[in-house]
C-alpha cells in the first residue's frame, strides 16, 4: 500500500476515535444531567417532608426530643409556652428538670418499664414550670430505634390539661386526696390545720392531732402484695370515719400512717386530755377488730401519738412532727396505746436519729463481732453455742444489742446485719469442721421476722452454706414465737425446704408469745427453747414451775428436743433435769464470750 493511502487510513482512524470520544463525553453529560435531575427531585421530596415535619413539630402540642441518654436535643414553641423554658435553657438538660415531686419511684419505674418493653408510654403526669407552678399534662413518650434495634432517641408530646374543665375535678382529687382511701392527703391536712390554728387563736378552744400508725402493714405488703394492703387501708379508713365527728378531718399522710385533726375541743387542758383519750380508746378498739382481707384474716395493732394546740404558737409542720414523735414513743412503749408529746420525746427522737446514723456506719465499717454462749448437756458435754452479735463502737465502746437490734428491725437494717451474722457464723462453722474437738458442735443463729419473710431467704441461706462448704446439720436457726403471727404457711414452707437439706430449727422464747398451738404441731422444728423469764424465778415461783413443766412435757409429746436458757444456779439446773430438760444455756456454764475464749472453754471441757 502506498504512503498516501496509509496516511489517509490513519487520518480516518484518528477521526473515528475523536468522534467516539465526543460520543462518550456526550453520554457522560447526559448521564450527569440525569443524575442531577434525580438528586434535585430527591432534595425536593426531602425538603417537602422536612416542611411537613416542621409544621407537625410546631403543632399546638408540646414536643420534646432527647438522645438515647435522655439529654434534650430539641423542643418546639408549644413546649416552651407550656413550660416557660426557652429552648436554650433546656437543650442538654434531662427531663428531670421538670419534675414536680408528685410522682414517686414506683410511677417512674412503671413508665420506663412500658417504654423499654413496648417502645411507648401514655398517661397523665404532673410537671413543674420554670416559675414553679405545677401543671397536669397528658404525655406520650415514644422510643425511636435505629436499624440495629438500638434506642437512638425519645420523642415526647405533652398537652397541658390543667385548665380542661373536664379534668378540674380529677386534678383537685389528685392534688388533695389519697387515691386508695379517698381520704384527704397531707397537703389537704396542712391547709386545714393552718385554718384550725387561726380559728383556735380566735376562739381559745383547743385542738389536737392524733398520729396513727398501723403496725406490721409493711409485712402484710411484703407477704400479700399491694391489693391486700390496699384492702386493709380502705377498711381502716371506713372504721375511722365512723368514730370521729363530722367536723373532724381524717387524712392518710403516708403508706401506713393516718392523722386525725380534732377541732373545737374544750378550753380546759384536763378536759381536752380526757376527750382525746376517749377517742383514742375507740380507735384502738375498732382497729384491733379482725379484718377480712379476701381469703386472709388479719388482726393488727396500732400506735397513736397526740399533740395538743391552742392558738398558732407552733407551725403546722412542727405540730405534725410532734404527733409523729409521740406515735413512735407509743411503739416503743408497747403499741396499742396513746402517748402525748413532750420535750423528752424530742430528745429521744434526736438520739434515735443519731443512733441510726451510727448503725449505718457500723455496717459500712464492719464494727460488729460475734460472741458465743455455750450450750451443754446434763452431763456437762458441750453441744454447741448460740452466736450473739456485739457492736464495738470506736468511741462509745460496746453497745448492747437491746439498744440497737429493735432499731435495726424498725429501719430494715436488720437485713444486712442478719446476712453478715449468717456469713460470719458459717465461716466459723467451717473452721470448727476442720478440728476433731469442735467438728460436732452445733451453732445457733437468731433470725429476725424480716429476714425469714424475704422471698429469697431460702436461696440466700443455701448460697451462704455453699459458699462456706459447711455441713447444714451444724447450723441451727432460732425463730421467735411472735413470727408465727403472720403468714405461718409461708414460714412452714421455707422451714420444710431448709430441713430437707439438714438445717436445724429452734423455737426461741417459747411461751412468751401468742402463737396458736395448732401451728406448733405443723412447724417442722427440732427444738423448743424455754425462755429465761420462766427460768429466773423457777425455784421460788410456782407459776413459773408449772409453765416450765408444761413446756417440757409438750416437747416430749411432740418429739422435740428442749433447752432452757438463762440457767444461772445449780438449783435451777437440778430442777430442770428432774422435769426432763437435758440441755442448758446460761451464766452457770459461761457468759457470751469472744471466739478465742469460747474455744479455750471447749478445749478445757474436752480435757475433763
Amino acid at each position: 500500500m502506498s504512503l498516501d493511502a496509509n496516511k489517509k487510513l490513519l487520518f480516518e482512524h484518528q477521526k473515528a476515535e475523536k468522534l467516539a470520544a465526543e460520543l462518550v463525553r456526550a453520554n457522560k453529560k447526559l448521564l450527569f444531567e440525569h443524575e442531577e435531575k434525580e438528586k434535585l427531585a430527591a432534595e425536593l421530596i426531602i425538603a417537602r417532608e422536612f416542611r411537613i415535619a416542621a409544621i407537625i413539630f410546631e403543632s399546638q402540642e408540646g414536643m420534646l426530643v432527647t438522645d438515647a441518654n435522655k439529654h434534650i436535643l430539641r423542643v418546639n414553641k408549644a413546649f416552651t409556652r407550656i413550660s416557660g423554658y426557652s429552648a436554650e435553657e433546656v437543650i442538654g438538660q434531662t427531663p428531670k428538670l421538670f419534675s414536680s415531686g408528685r410522682q414517686d419511684k414506683v410511677f417512674y419505674k412503671a413508665m420506663w418499664d412500658s417504654i423499654n418493653t413496648t417502645n411507648t408510654w401514655e398517661g397523665e403526669i404532673w410537671n413543674r414550670c420554670k416559675n414553679g407552678d405545677i401543671y397536669l399534662g397528658h404525655m406520650t413518650i415514644t422510643a425511636v430505634r435505629d436499624t440495629g434495634n438500638m434506642i437512638s432517641n425519645y420523642v415526647a408530646t405533652i398537652t397541658d390539661i390543667t385548665l380542661n374543665k373536664a379534668a378540674l375535678e380529677k386534678i383537685n382529687n389528685l392534688a388533695y386526696f389519697d387515691q386508695i382511701t379517698q381520704l384527704p392527703n397531707r397537703l389537704f391536712l396542712v391547709d386545714k390545720l393552718n385554718l384550725a390554728l387561726a380559728e383556735s387563736a380566735h376562739s381559745n378552744h383547743h385542738g389536737a392531732l392524733l398520729f396513727i400508725d398501723l403496725n406490721q402493714l409493711k409485712i402484710i405488703h411484703s407477704i400479700h402484695g399491694y391489693s391486700v394492703r390496699n384492702l386493709l387501708l380502705k377498711q381502716v379508713s371506713t372504721r375511722l370515719t365512723k368514730i370521729v365527728r363530722k367536723a373532724d378531718t381524717i387524712a392518710r399522710v403516708s403508706g401506713d400512717e393516718f392523722v386525725i385533726l380534732l377541732e373545737n375541743l374544750s378550753q380546759q387542758n384536763i378536759e381536752v386530755t380526757t376527750e382525746i383519750q376517749n377517742i383514742a380508746k375507740k380507735i384502738i378498739f375498732s382497729l384491733n377488730q379482725p379484718y377480712q382481707l379476701n381469703m386472709y384474716k388479719y388482726r393488727g395493732t396500732v400506735s397513736i401519738g397526740a399533740t395538743i394546740f391552742n392558738g398558732n404558737e407552733f407551725a403546722s409542720e412542727k405540730l405534725l412532727k410532734q404527733a409523729d414523735i409521740a406515735m413512735h414513743q407509743s411503739k416503743v412503749a408497747g403499741r396499742n396505746r396513746l402517748c402525748f408529746f413532750n420535750q423528752t420525746m424530742q430528745e429521744a427522737i434526736t438520739a434515735r436519729a443519731e443512733m441510726e446514723q451510727k448503725l449505718r456506719e457500723a455496717i459500712e465499717h464492719n464494727q460488729f463481732q460475734l460472741y458465743y454462749q455455750i450450750q451443754v448437756s446434763s452431763s456437762g458435754q458441750a453441744l454447741g453455742a448460740e452466736a450473739l452479735i456485739r457492736w464495738q463502737h470506736p468511741e462509745d465502746g460496746q453497745i448492747s444489742p437491746f439498744n440497737f437490734i429493735p432499731l435495726a428491725e424498725e429501719t430494715g437494717l436488720i437485713l444486712p446485719i442478719g446476712e453478715w451474722v449468717l456469713n460470719t457464723a458459717c465461716a466459723q462453722l467451717k473452721k470448727w469442721q476442720q478440728n476433731p474437738l469442735t467438728q460436732d458442735l452445733v451453732l445457733a443463729v437468731n433470725v429476725s421476722a424480716l429476714q425469714i419473710h424475704q422471698e429469697d431467704f431460702v436461696e440466700q441461706l443455701k448460697s451462704i452454706l455453699q459458699k462456706h462448704k459447711i455441713t447444714p446439720e451444724r447450723l441451727k436457726l432460732e425463730l421467735t414465737e411472735s413470727m408465727l403471727v403472720e403468714n405461718v404457711s409461708g414460714i412452714i414452707t421455707k422451714i420444710n425446704t431448709l430441713r430437707k437439706i439438714g438445717v436445724l430449727f429452734s423455737l426461741d422464747d417459747f411461751g412468751t408469745g401468742y402463737s396458736s398451738l395448732q401451728y406448733l404441731k405443723k412447724l417442722p422444728i427440732n427444738q423448743l427453747k424455754i425462755d429465761q423469764s420462766f427460768v429466773r424465778d423457777l425455784i421460788t415461783d410456782t407459776n413459773d414451775r408449772a409453765i416450765v413443766r408444761t413446756i417440757i412435757t409438750m416437747s416430749h409429746n411432740l418429739g422435740l428436743n428442749v433447752i432452757a436458757e438463762g440457767v444461772e444456779t445449780v438449783e435451777q439446773k437440778q430442777y430442770l433435769l428432774s422435769e426432763g430438760c437435758m440441755n442448758y444455756q446460761g451464766y452457770l456454764f459461761s457468759k457470751p464470750v469472744p471466739i478465742d475464749e469460747f474455744e479455750a472453754l471447749i478445749f478445757r471441757l474436752s480435757d475433763t
